[in-house]
Formats: structure tokens, C-alpha cells, sequence
């Protein structure tokens, strides 16, 4: 197995992991209640996807 030959930097390091942050989670409202929440996801107040009542 090879070693390194040469010291990351500092900079060099924090550049490379740059894109590790957290995202925001994208969110929309309810179209019944105006709740938000995720897309693709039923409504965990009214129970409601795509404009029907999908949960009890």
C-alpha cells in the first residue's frame, strides 16, 4: 500500500471536503392545510396527497 509523499495543507484539506456540508431539505406546503413538508410525502397533520385524503 502506498504513503503519502507530500502533507495535505490545511487548505488544501478544508477545499476537498467543501462539499460535505449539510444541505436544506427541500419543503413544500400542503395543498389541504398549508402544513409544510417534504414533496412526495403525505401529510402528517391531515393525512392528505395529492389532493386526497390518503391516510387515516
Amino acid at each position: 500500500m502506498g504513503t503519502p509523499t507530500k502533507k495535505r495543507t490545511k487548505s488544501q484539506g478544508k477545499r476537498r471536503a467543501s462539499h460535505f456540508a449539510l444541505k436544506k431539505p427541500a419543503l413544500v406546503k400542503c395543498s389541504n392545510c398549508g402544513v409544510s413538508l417534504q414533496p412526495h410525502r403525505a401529510c402528517s397533520k391531515c393525512g392528505y396527497y395529492k389532493g386526497k385524503k390518503k391516510v387515516n
